[in-house]
């Protein structure tokens, strides 16, 4: 499944996680596996981007975008190993999940917890991972999302 044109953000409490001060807050009776993916997500939040970062080692001193989302999957108990971008493709079911959505294509991956969007990608370049609630351009991407997510 191909992604809308936009991915954008906006908070509605009890449903989407809160951005905060550039932490994300899990809304109140998600399931743990978003509990544990909003927790390790912000746990990258001051890492540097690097290429490769991720893959090699699941704890890092940086992560590019593929080895954001899987750490993020990893530490939320829904992958088992690192994924390259291009492995996204085949990950768990197509389309978007109600909780996590992976987006992928060639070269490039992020995804979206709670409806809030994990990016390598963002202002000012590749800074790292970071949560991001500006609009990102979506056209060309695959959907794909852990079953039951």
């Amino acid at each position: 499944m191909k992604a809308r044109n936009q991915v954008s953000y906006h908070f509605n409490s009890g449903q989407t996680a809160l951005l905060k001060g550039g932490k994300a807050y899990a809304p109140r009776g998600a399931p743990t596996p978003v509990i544990r993916a909003i927790a390790a997500a912000n746990r990258l939040q001051s890492m540097p981007y690097k290429w490769g970062g991720g893959h090699a080692r699941p704890y890092d001193n940086g992560y590019d975008c593929s080895g954001s989302v899987s750490y993020v999957l990893r530490e939320a108990g829904l992958l088992d190993t690192p994924l390259q971008s291009r492995d996204y493709f085949n990950y768990g079911r197509v389309g978007e999940g109600d909780w996590i959505t992976v987006y992928t294509r060639k070269g490039h991956a992020f995804m979206t917890v709670a409806g809030l969007r994990l990016d390598t990608a963002g202002p000012g370049g590749n800074t790292g991972p970071r949560w991001r609630a500006q609009n990102r351009e979506a056209k060309g991407y695959v959907l794909r999302h852990p079953d039951g997510f």
